[in-house]
Order: C-alpha cells, then structure tokens, then sequence
C-alpha cells in the first residue's frame, strides 16, 4: 500500500483574468496523518482543496487519491474524500438527521443508520437529530457540515478553515474529535490561518504563499530548524549604550537599560553563548538573572511568508 494518500504533483491553476492561484504545486499527504496548510487570506489553501475535491478544473498537473487519478476516476477519488467548506450552507428546513442521511445518499450508498448514528452521537449532534437546522447555533452547524462529511465513510477528509468563527470552547472540541478521527485511521488535511490550530494539531506542516508551497516539514522538525532563540540578560545596573566590546554581537538594549536580549538561530551550536556572557563580564557588566525564551510557530510563519514574498 503507498504511504501517500495524496499526490499532488505540478498542479497550476490561472483564471481568464490571468490570476494564477496556483503555481506548479507538489505536495504528497502521507496516510494517517494530520497536515495543516497554513497560508494568508488568498494564498491559495481552498483552490487547492478544491481542485482535489473536483470542485474547480485545474489548468495543469495531476493529482492522485489513494493511487486514482481525479480527472480518470473522479467518482472513486471523490468517494474517497469528505470536504466540510468554509461556508456554512445548510437546508434550514431539513432536520439534522436528513441532512446527514442525505449527504450518504448522494455518493449512491444503501442507508446506514448505525453509522449516522455514530457520527452524530461523536459530534455531540445526537440530541439535535431532529431537529430543524435553521434552528442551530453557528457551531452547531458547523459540526453537521462534518457529520455530512463523513457520512460516506471518507479516507481522507479535509477542513477547510473549520474553526473559522468558532467561540474558544468549541474550537478545543473540534481539536479533539480530528484527533478521534485520525485515531480512527481518516487521513486529515486542515487548511488554517490560526498558528495555534496548527501548532496545537498537525503532524506536519506545509505553508503556502502566493499559490506556492513554501515549505512543508514536521512540525517539531520545521520549529527546532527555524526557531530563533532569545537570552535575556536583566542587569545589575542600566546601561546607557552598548559597549564597544561587545558591537559584534546582535544584541539589543531595553529602553530603561536594564536588559540586553540576543538573538540568535537555533542552527547555530549553542551559538557562542558562552563566550557572550565570558565578553560582557570582561566588559565589567553584571547581570543578576538570565532566561531565555523560543520563536513560536506564528513567528516562523511570519518569517516565512514575509522572506518569500519581499
């Protein structure tokens, strides 16, 4: 069996108006695994998602889902693969249970009330069944848009900015039913612009910008790589300008004089940290407390996105 449940390769898409969306996208999503596709507004993570999902035609590339190719056997790939957009469109008439039984209907299976079931007793919708959509909270519709995703028992599912307006609360409620649903072996891919989702959920990460994959690596991987450190020195007394001693370091100086911070790549080896504090006690500076502290995911990102788009 091929460990990729998605191979994306050489995918392009270009509008009439001749805005390219996508530009020569390769990406492979891995079975069993949580990817997040983090990226500004526009970047280009739902035209992505819905090429795959046979939504728009692409202009150029191939694209295979658990080894089927969805331009060849779009009715197998999209089988495959549960999508819960971004927009909440619901039937405001139609109760829950119909709405979900439906969405089965659609993809030509026989009625499965056992699994309905189970989906809905998962998404805490069980006691929701019946009732009329129009009559639900935000989030609640939001988990049923879920609940008709996997409806056909997808492989693969992708949500697209699913915690999108979504109250604190319930954005931690949806964390853990992806981590269920992974567990249960559904591959999730998680389009996002909250660092924290990312941060907090994915096995690995890939970021895009401007219709391209910047980078895609492991999440733990890609923060030990480009995550900067800061040690923060607290000084014994304020200092009014940095001494010349010590110009060659990156350092800064608080504006009360009290702290020097430098910064330096967690590439480095160790970075010359001990030949720093060696210099500014030779520099006759003395300091009663030091710390250091990590770049977060939000801060790479940033980092990213700005160096590829300068």
């Amino acid at each position: 069996m091929n460990e990729n449940i998605l191979s994306i390769s050489g995918l392009s898409k270009s509008y009439a108006s001749g805005f390219q969306a996508l530009r020569s996208v390769d990406l492979q999503i891995r079975r069993g695994e949580i990817f997040a596709l983090l990226g500004p507004n526009g970047a280009g993570k739902t035209t992505l998602i819905s090429i795959v999902c046979g939504i728009v035609n692409a202009s150029a590339g191939r694209v295979l889902v658990d080894g089927h190719d969805i331009s060849t056997d779009y009715r197998t790939t999209r089988s495959i693969i549960g999508l819960v957009p971004q927009e909440l469109t619901v039937e405001a008439f139609e109760t829950v249970w119909n709405t979900v039984s439906l969405s089965r209907g659609l993809f030509g299976l026989s009625p499965k009330p056992a699994h309905i079931e189970k989906v809905l007793r998962d998404l805490s919708l069980w006691d929701k069944k019946d009732s009329p959509m129009r009559t639900l909270s935000g989030g609640m519709k939001r988990r049923v848009l879920i609940a008709k995703a996997l409806s056909h028992e997808p492989k693969l599912l992708f949500l697209d900015e699913p915690t999108a307006g979504v109250d604190v609360a319930l954005r931690q409620d949806m964390w853990a039913l992806v981590r269920r649903l992974r567990d249960s072996g559904v591959t999730i891919v998680l389009t996002t612009h909250y660092i924290d989702e990312a941060e907090e959920m994915a096995d690995r990460i890939g970021v895009i910008s401007k219709g391209a994959i910047v980078l895609v690596e492991q999440k733990a991987e890609l923060m030990r790589k480009l995550g900067r450190k800061q040690l923060t020195l607290h000084l014994v007394r304020p200092l009014e300008k940095l001494p010349v001693a010590l110009a060659a370091y990156p350092l800064a100086l608080s504006v009360d004089g009290t702290q020097l911070t430098y910064t330096y790549d967690e590439r480095g080896e160790h970075s010359g940290i001990a030949q720093l504090l060696q210099d500014v006690e030779g520099a006759g500076i003395a300091f009663k407390d030091l710390q250091t502290s990590q770049s977060s995911l939000e801060d790479i990102f940033v980092d990213l996105v700005t160096e590829k788009t300068a």
